[in-house]
């Protein structure tokens, strides 16, 4: 069973957005789709089979107020209105609907990563956890925590896949795929460190100390992740794509030219997934 696995980044998520329009247009499918955050979206639109919609979405509407801003963040706690993301643009009738129907006619298995909120759990939701115009499985992965008050889903609130599952590798092989695409949005070789969430874990703490808890412990969850990956990756039964660089671009940053150039590197790295999943031999471990 051939997966794959897109870790999100916020807007760094285009250069995924880049690997799966790639993928789109070569007509590469995959048996397992796992995403965490701005990861499950690029599935999502991926598997809806919707090329450019996500593009669309990083370097045309993310530059909406109504989508990201201060005032968001004043009038409702929350910086990124997952709502408007994943309701008003996204519905049946919004301005750029997600195909559903054809999500629903995927065979394979798609799961979105999250994390409760107040227990620290990892929840793997499921297609089946969304219906027409109902993603709030969506939402609560991208709800990164500091931006944004937790997304309740069946009156439980979730925070950011990466919190929980960053790269969530293990679980790919765990869920029965013998070799797995893995879509960074950090160079392959960065190490993620402890005081890059010092902040944040200061004032999640407040609300929300399980699940800052879980933040302190991010860093160490995403280097062990990727270097499990870089183990299955010289066994042969993984494939890592990863940008040489991040384009200036951070988890919020805005910059056009920036996603632009993080696209072309992942529409450019995809190339790289057909001769990977046509191989015969398949190590294990």
């Amino acid at each position: 069973m051939n997966g794959v696995v897109d870790v999100g980044g916020g807007l760094r998520g285009i250069y995924g957005a880049g690997v799966f329009d790639c993928c789109l247009e070569q007509g590469i499918q995959f048996d397992y789709c796992i995403g965490v955050s701005a990861g499950s979206a690029n599935i999502a639109s991926y598997l809806g089979k919707q090329k450019g919609r996500n593009y669309r979405f990083y370097t045309e509407y993310s530059f909406r107020r109504q989508y990201m801003s201060l005032k968001n963040l004043v009038h409702t706690g929350s910086y990124i209105n997952m709502d408007y993301v994943y309701g008003d643009l996204s519905n049946q009738d919004g301005e750029d609907p997600l195909n559903f129907k054809e999500i629903e006619r995927f065979a394979g298995e798609m799961k979105t990563v999250a994390l409760k909120a107040e227990t620290g759990e990892t929840i793997y939701f499921d297609k089946t956890d969304m219906k027409q115009d109902h993603y709030d499985i969506l939402k609560a992965s991208s709800c990164i925590p500091g931006v944004c008050e937790p997304y309740l889903v069946n009156g439980i609130p979730c925070f950011d896949g990466g919190l929980a599952d960053p790269v969530p590798v293990q679980k790919a092989f765990d869920d029965g795929c013998d070799r797995v695409v893995v879509i960074l949005t950090k160079p392959l070789n960065f190490i993620r460190a402890q005081k890059d969430d010092a902040r944040m874990v200061r004032l999640l703490r407040r609300k929300y100390p399980v699940a800052a808890d879980c933040l302190s412990h991010r860093y160490r969850k995403y280097n062990d992740g990727v270097a499990l990956a870089k183990k299955y990756a010289g066994r042969g039964s993984a494939l890592i794509l990863a940008p040489d660089d991040c384009c200036g671009m951070k988890t919020l940053t805005k910059n056009k030219e920036c996603m632009e150039q993080m696209y072309r590197k992942g529409y450019a790295d995809a190339r790289k997934i057909e001769g990977f999943l046509k191989r015969k031999f398949v190590s294990f471990f």
